[in-house]
């Protein structure tokens, strides 16, 4: 595990066992794992090569997959204020038969944290929850031929700034109904950021939920002078279904 998925994580468990520890009833809180069943579309640029189109469905992403983490956490307070961390993280690598004979590998790891402050408003049907903070990308791309000496390597990342909101309501008993917009980047970071979730969720007891959703993120980043060393250019959207067991306590 790369250095910097290590710390988000245990800044994640930190404060769970933190939240754990808190003697307040005036808290509660929630940890929910899930997985996401994603495709990757989209286009990527680094330097002078040329433009790479990225169409990657689910089965590709879970043939090459070496390693993947999702967790979602939320901590609400009885006066409507509350946090959100969100983090999700895949590291794929493949070897294939070039065009022109040798061995090309690659491997693409990336990771995704998202941190936010809330605050849940009742209304008439259901609550609205405002949430505002940061989106960081992470991204390592490694390309080798075993038949060409030079490889292409990248890491970046950035943060985005972002803005949201999310609606939620019960339609039937114990199903409750749920959709939420973001938005971010704004030229800090990539350039536009949007993402989207819209799901249901199965109310089991007090201290377990089961959530279906469909969830959206897309980002437009560019990096550098076109056509130069060091140039990155990435618009990409990442999107599929969510299935996660969220713990409450």
């Amino acid at each position: 595990m790369k250095i910097k998925e290590a710390i988000v994580i245990s800044t994640i468990l930190s404060s769970i066992l933190c939240a754990g520890n808190s003697t307040e009833k005036s808290w509660s809180y929630q940890i929910e794992p899930y997985m996401l069943i994603a495709s990757m579309n989209g286009t990527a640029k680094i330097g002078h090569t040329p433009t790479m189109e990225i169409d990657v469905d689910f089965g590709t992403i879970l043939d090459h997959l070496d390693m993947g983490a999702m967790v979602h956490f939320e901590a609400h307070h009885q006066s409507g204020w509350g946090l959100w961390l969100d983090y999700g993280f895949m590291d794929l690598s493949s070897d294939i038969n070039g065009n022109r004979g040798g061995l090309l590998s690659t491997s693409i790891r990336q990771g995704i944290l998202e941190a936010y402050a809330t605050y849940k408003q009742p209304l008439e049907v259901g609550y609205i929850e405002y949430f505002s903070g940061i989106r960081w990308w992470d991204n390592d791309l490694d390309i080798e031929h075993s038949a060409i000496t030079k490889s292409i390597n990248l890491k970046d990342d950035w943060i985005d700034p972002v803005v949201g909101l999310k609606w939620s309501t019960t339609i039937y008993e114990d199903w409750k109904f749920n959709i939420e917009s973001s938005i971010g980047g704004f030229g800090v970071g990539s350039d536009l950021s949007v993402g989207g979730i819209v799901g249901v969720s199965y109310v089991i007891n007090d201290l377990l939920d089961i959530n279906l959703k469909y969830k959206t993120l897309w980002a437009d980043y560019e990096k550098g002078t076109k056509g130069r060393k060091g140039y990155f250019q990435y618009d990409v959207t990442t999107s599929g279904a969510i299935i996660g067991v969220n713990f409450k306590f």
